[in-house]
């Protein structure tokens, strides 16, 4: 149920800030865009998910299994990066022309019930409180940052840089589940480039997010690990 933000319709609406499962936090995965996966690949794999209309959208994996975020803990988060696609909620940028617009999702966990929880979006004299200007500034370098993402990926995809691949996670019953219909990088691929290709994705400062994301690869060990931990 988006709404378009404004200050006299919802002056005295209130936003959790906290995170957890209760704050819609529970998913196992989240948009991200390049410019993130330097802060990203310390803690999330970053892989690729087909958007059903022949591209990929990086994302950060939490978790699994469909509703695991293996990153939250009863103090909140734990982990030093929270993604952009996840800081903004509940708001979202509705385009109309060349116009941005701030759009609030009034069906959100986030949005408090009573005037003795959240914190307020706007301030008793008005203008707008810190709450709101960051959720401002997350939703323009979010937008941004995944407007520039298309082309990274279509980059990546003219380089037949991405392949599928198959991750099997043992249950403790014995028994095997697996992870699929993600993608990665591919570093045969990625390694065998000539230099004249290495150097426009230089040039596109793509080489960077590239290498990011085949070092978060890592990360999916301690995923896994944590998972099983959490089954048990």
């Amino acid at each position: 149920m988006l709404e378009l933000l404004n200050n006299v319709q919802h002056r005295d609406l209130r936003i959790h800030s906290q995170r957890g499962a209760a704050w819609g936090d529970a998913v196992m995965c989240c948009p991200v865009t390049p410019d993130e996966f330097r802060s990203l690949q310390a803690h999330y794999p970053i892989v690729f998910q087909p958007d059903g209309e022949g591209s990929f959208l990086p994302v950060a994996l939490f978790g699994l299994v469909e509703g695991e975020n293996l990153f939250l803990g009863p103090e909140g988060w734990e982990a030093d990066y929270i993604p952009l696609a996840m800081r903004r909620m509940p708001f979202s940028i509705g385009v109309a022309g060349d116009e941005l617009r701030m759009m609030v999702d009034m069906a959100s966990p986030r949005i408090a019930r009573s005037a003795a929880e959240g914190e307020a979006l706007f301030l008793p004299q008005g203008g707008n409180s810190p709450l709101l200007e960051e959720a401002n500034s997350v939703l323009q370098a979010l937008h941004e940052g995944l407007q520039s993402g298309a082309e990274f990926v279509r980059t990546l995809q003219a380089n037949d840089l991405l392949e599928s691949f198959v991750l099997e996670v043992p249950r403790p019953d014995g028994s095997k589940g697996s992870l699929q219909g993600f993608f990665m990088i591919h570093e045969e691929r990625l390694a065998a480039l000539d230099a004249g290709t290495l150097s426009l994705l230089h040039q596109a400062d793509y080489l960077q997010p590239i290498y990011m994301a085949v070092a978060s690869m890592s990360r999916l060990a301690a995923l896994v690990r944590a998972h099983l931990a959490r089954e048990a």
